[in-house]
């Protein structure tokens, strides 16, 4: 585009020039045609000057220098699924962390009396263009909750600039009004539906024959009584990212929490005997291998087992294993039955790492065995597995171990996940934290920083405590690395208790 911009205006200038030379030969009240040299300039510039001008090649090459400039980068350019997954995620902001789209548009980050949840250094905004597109994704999903809300946002900005036209626009006044009718009616909402389409073709197409049989169709249904005026709400069920009703991602819960239509009623804060053992402290785990440097380890909670080891790599090491899993990552799978597949519940990216595709890796796999104790060889253990979490990243609620014996992880024959290792390779912005669905409590992204717990209890079943989920990223890039453990190899290492139902 620049190069294009540059030839463009060099031509403009040539012809500019020819411009401004005829126009003063055309206004000398002294060059007359009597003059011979006068009038043969003249004619030469009547006869091939102007049609060499007009007729020009040189707008033509530079409209095809461009086209093909696109042509050579085409294939790295994000594409209709990555647009549309851009939009879905702005939606699922909205929703986990209880953002108006009026200050989504006009770039704030803020939930109604609550201090911003980021405050980006450079504000931007979005265009009536940009917030159709997004109401767009989501009436074309038959999500109406969503639709109206952005599609709201577009009609009151397109109306702000009404009669001009930009040229990155590819929707309109009359666009955002149409879609915003229908999805009023599929609401339930028929006086509003009649409203905007009465709009509609007062400002846009008076002879619109669908818009006006719309019309007539709204009339009747309220004469018969049939027209709500309340606006529609979302429900669970039906909504994308409806399992995120749950403030688990916003922060500290209220006092009283609320029913949840997917999960289970949360249980209370912490006893205050629980509270005790949660401290901070140095641990060597009776290796060696940590006695010069012991481990940084802050108990996080006691039930299910959670503890954040502070420090655990370093700057380099993270960037290293980034740099390692970059050209490998793919859109993160999950478990599907006997099958991986991707799922809309789960947006990353992801690669897996041996132990000996670098001396990082490898020494990043002793330093998990002695702070866990646990036995990492194979098949013992999973590869590293390095995940990108990008706009909007997340991963709903989930349990690490396997809930059915059919599941993919059995095929390594060694058991089921008994632990889980997550480490932060990067820090974000805002956003990005592991919560703890059923034990009510979320642990921040702390760069460097490993997070550890007991995916199963010591009798060898789920610890269901460990139902946890990756809320998304509001903004920043999030790179985590899981390292799972799985039972078997590790009998004499963790062994049962004396009670069967620990």
């Amino acid at each position: 585009l620049r190069s294009y911009l540059r030839d463009e205006s060099s031509r403009l200038r040539l012809l500019r020039r020819f411009y401004e030379k005829v126009q003063a030969l055309h206004q000398d009240p002294e060059a007359s045609v009597d003059n011979p040299l006068l009038a043969f300039s003249l004619i030469k510039r009547l006869h091939s000057d102007w049609p060499n001008i007009i007729y020009s090649d040189e707008a033509t090459r530079n409209t095809q220098a461009l086209h093909a400039g696109l042509r050579e980068v085409e294939q790295e350019l994000p594409g209709a699924e990555d647009l549309d997954g851009a939009a879905r995620a702005l939606m699922r902001l909205q929703d986990v962390y209880a953002l108006s789209v009026k200050g989504l548009a006009s770039g704030v980050f803020q939930r109604a009396g609550h201090p911003p949840l980021y405050s980006p250094g450079r504000r931007a905004s979005l265009s009536a263009d940009d917030c159709f597109h997004v109401g767009k994704v989501a009436y074309d999903t038959g999500d109406y909750y969503h639709s109206i809300a952005w599609l709201e946002e577009a009609v009151s900005l397109f109306r702000l600039s009404y009669g001009s036209w930009n040229l990155e626009d590819r929707s309109s006044l009359e666009d955002a009004l149409d879609h915003l009718a229908f999805s009023y009616f599929m609401a339930g909402n028929i006086s509003h539906a009649l409203s905007l389409s009465r709009e509609f073709l007062r400002y846009a197409d008076p002879s619109n024959q669908r818009v006006s049989r719309n019309v007539a169709k709204y009339k009747k249904l309220l004469e018969m009584g049939t027209g709500a005026t309340a606006m529609p709400t979302r429900s669970c069920a039906s909504a994308p990212g409806g399992r995120w009703d749950w403030q688990g991602c916003r922060g500290p819960p209220p006092p009283l929490w609320p029913p949840h239509a997917f999960l289970a009623p949360l249980p209370p804060q912490p006893a205050p005997e629980q509270l005790l053992h949660l401290s901070c402290s140095y641990e060597t785990n009776g290796s060696p291998f940590l006695l010069l440097q012991p481990a940084k380890k802050e108990m996080v909670r006691i039930q299910p087992h959670v503890a954040l080891y502070h420090d655990f790599i370093t700057d380099a090491e993270a960037e290293t294993i980034k740099g390692l899993a970059g050209p490998w990552l793919q859109r993160s799978v999950v478990a599907s039955g006997e099958k991986q597949q991707k799922a809309e519940y789960r947006i990353s990216k992801s690669a897996w790492l041996k132990d000996t595709a670098d001396p990082v890796v490898r020494a990043l796999d002793r330093r998990i065995a002695a702070v866990t104790g646990l036995d990492l060889r194979p098949p013992y253990a999973e590869y590293l597995q390095v995940v990108n979490y990008g706009l909007g990243g997340h991963y709903e609620p989930h349990f690490d171990h396997a809930t059915s014996t059919k599941s993919p992880l059995y095929r390594m024959k060694s058991g089921n996940r008994i632990a889980t290792v997550m480490i932060y390779l990067s820090a974000v912005e805002a956003g990005g934290s592991t919560a703890f669905i059923y034990a009510n409590f979320s642990v921040p992204v702390v760069k460097n920083a490993a997070l550890f717990w007991w995916n199963l209890r010591r009798n060898g079943n789920g610890d269901g405590d460990t139902l946890h989920a990756g809320c998304p990223v509001l903004a920043g890039d999030k790179w985590v690395a899981n390292k799972w453990i799985h039972e078997h190899g590790q009998e004499f290492r963790r062994p049962c208790s004396a009670d069967p139902q620990d």
